[in-house]
């Protein structure tokens, strides 16, 4: 076991003991990362070899009955409090046992994030990014498969979502990452004859607290290796949903030459685990994903912390959306029903960027409705392993629940009318059919609420009534993360890009507003959808520093 004698550990301020000789050899030279480009997807297509290692891969996760360990300073750590990691779409199987951490272990992992800082914080940029490049070769190449495999099973998504999300998307921010270090770090103050100016980006003294979400492994490994790559130090709690994929992503990261205590992963209750690290005197962050009531908690916490911290944390969050989709009467119809057919029903909606309300006009609502309706019929919903299937099951039994009590209430309500879907099924898994929904009431609870699921509210407006309901568009919702404006006419959909200036903080015209690529859409929303940080930019980079200036006289008397 790890040291619990906790009150030894912190009886220096994080930063102290620094003064030792160090032997580590820096290689001189500046330095280039290598210029990232986005990871390719794998079709997986029938009969190919990629094709069979993930059939293996998925029939040994299966089989598996795994029992997953805490790692705490790089040791696997037992509590003998489990919880029970189930795949959404065969609710009754279990793809592992996996040990809850309590305050205690809590603690430990600080400790071992505070040991592990000494020398992390220490190595070059250039060492710490080669770390995560080398993560990079190793999610698209050895780990493929198996990660591709976990999504599916510990998430419910098709293969094709898998892929993108855990193996494309997670390479490229590892790689995005370690090059935009090299462009933060040549930001520079300017010179003067007499004097040298320095920047010098220095990790944060203390620890980050990590909350990941279940529906991206992506953003997980993004979430935790990004403070990581700046030379900080990270304990890891993962979404209950979402446990399996967390432990392979520990295994890459492992794999890949990250010294022990760096990341430390620990499962646990969410407000207990939670509790004990923000109130934490050396809590440097906090990294979320998740809803905004819960970062709210968080950051009321974190500030009533503030009397005992060393820190003013940096609190960086990506929370709700309610991404919205604004049709203008000039626009394509087929378009329209196209982009909310994949916009709101990919992994049975369950992006915060997803399409969850529409605003249509008169003239083409019967056209959109129709197309959309035809979209549903053909669209199959079972286990994500038949390649036929376009949907899985939601994640979990609460979120079913959450979601066929909406659909009730909507039959029940007289300004709803149900336009496609509808009928849930629970049997095997979390079944909830892409449903669309049609109210007659523009400030209707399902038009600001978000449900984080394949249920879309549409509201159809007066052809002739743009401007108002742009306007409409922009005072509904309380979250502002993503949407779209589908519009054929300049002038009007100049209008309606400056009237819903702060209504998104990812605006997407004439296309769906799903499916950001890192490097091409930084993404991160404002309001109430989060900090707005756009990750996998130099502006996500800058927030896990804490910067120093020095100046240094060149013309001294002597």
């Amino acid at each position: 076991m790890l040291n619990t004698d906790i009150e030894d550990e912190f009886s220096l301020p994080f930063g102290s003991g620094r003064g030792d000789d160090s032997l580590k050899y820096h290689v001189t030279g500046v330095a280039k990362v290598p210029s990232p480009v986005n990871e390719p997807e794998c079709g997986y297509a029938e009969g190919t070899v990629e094709r069979a290692a993930l059939d293996g891969a998925l029939a040994e996760l299966t089989s598996a009955d795994l029992e997953i360990p805490l790692i705490i300073g790089g040791e696997e750590v037992r509590t003998g409090q489990f919880l029970k990691s189930r795949i959404p779409h065969r609710h009754e199987h279990s793809l592992a046992e996996v040990h809850l951490a309590g305050p205690t272990e809590a603690l430990q992992a600080v400790a071992a994030a505070r040991a592990a800082w000494r020398e992390w914080s220490r190595w070059s940029w250039q060492e710490r990014a080669a770390v995560f490049l080398r993560a990079a070769e190793l999610v698209t190449g050895p780990y493929r498969e198996r990660l591709t495999a976990v999504t599916m099973l510990d998430q419910s998504k098709t293969v094709s979502e898998a892929e993108a999300d855990a193996v494309c998307e997670f390479a490229d921010f590892l790689r995005f990452n370690a090059n935009n270090v090299e462009k933060l770090l040549a930001m520079q103050p300017g010179e003067t004859a007499h004097a040298w100016n320095t920047l010098d980006y220095r990790p944060l003294e203390g620890f980050v607290y990590a909350v990941t979400p279940f529906n991206f492994t992506a953003i997980a490994g993004n979430l935790i290796t990004v403070p990581a790559l700046m030379g900080n130090v990270v304990v890891w709690k993962p979404s209950p949903n979402a446990m399996t994929s967390a432990r392979i992503v520990m295994e890459v990261l492992e794999a890949a030459g990250m010294p022990p205590g760096v990341i430390n992963l620990v499962y646990g209750d969410a407000i207990e685990i939670t509790q004990t690290l923000v109130s934490h005197p050396d809590l440097a962050g906090v990294h979320f994903t998740g809803s905004t009531a819960a970062f709210r908690e968080i950051w009321m916490a974190a500030a009533n912390g503030l009397p005992n911290n060393h820190n003013f944390p940096r609190l960086v969050g990506e929370t709700g959306g309610k991404g919205f989709l604004l049709v203008h009467p000039s626009a394509n119809p087929d378009a329209v029903a196209a982009a909310i057919l994949d916009g709101a029903y990919q992994y049975s909606g369950q992006k915060c960027s997803a399409v969850s309300r529409v605003y249509a006009p008169d003239n083409l609502w019967p056209a959109i409705s129709e197309a959309v309706s035809q979209g549903v019929e053909q669209m199959q919903m079972g286990d994500i392993a038949d390649p036929h299937n376009y949907l899985g099951a939601v994640i979990s039994e609460d979120a079913f629940k959450r979601h066929a009590l909406v659909l009730d209430a909507a039959v029940d309500d007289p300004n709803m009318s149900l336009v496609t879907g509808g009928e849930v099924d629970g049997a095997e898994g979390w079944f909830v059919p892409p449903t669309l929904l049609q109210t007659s009431d523009p400030d209707a609870d399902l038009m600001n609420r978000e449900l984080f699921g394949p249920i879309v509210t549409s509201y159809v407006y007066d052809e002739s009534r743009w401007l108002e309901t742009v306007d409409l568009v922009d005072r509904t919702s309380p979250f502002a993360l993503t949407g779209s404006i589908f519009c054929e006419d300049r002038e009007s959909l100049s209008r309606a890009v400056g009237g819903l200036q702060y209504a998104a903080g990812n605006l997407y015209v004439n296309t769906k507003p799903t499916g950001a690529m890192v490097g091409q859409q930084p993404f991160g929303g404002n309001r109430n959808s989060g900090t707005n940080d756009k990750t996998g930019t130099v502006f996500h980079l800058s927030r896990w520093v804490s910067p120093r200036t020095i100046k240094e006289s060149l013309d001294a008397p002597v």
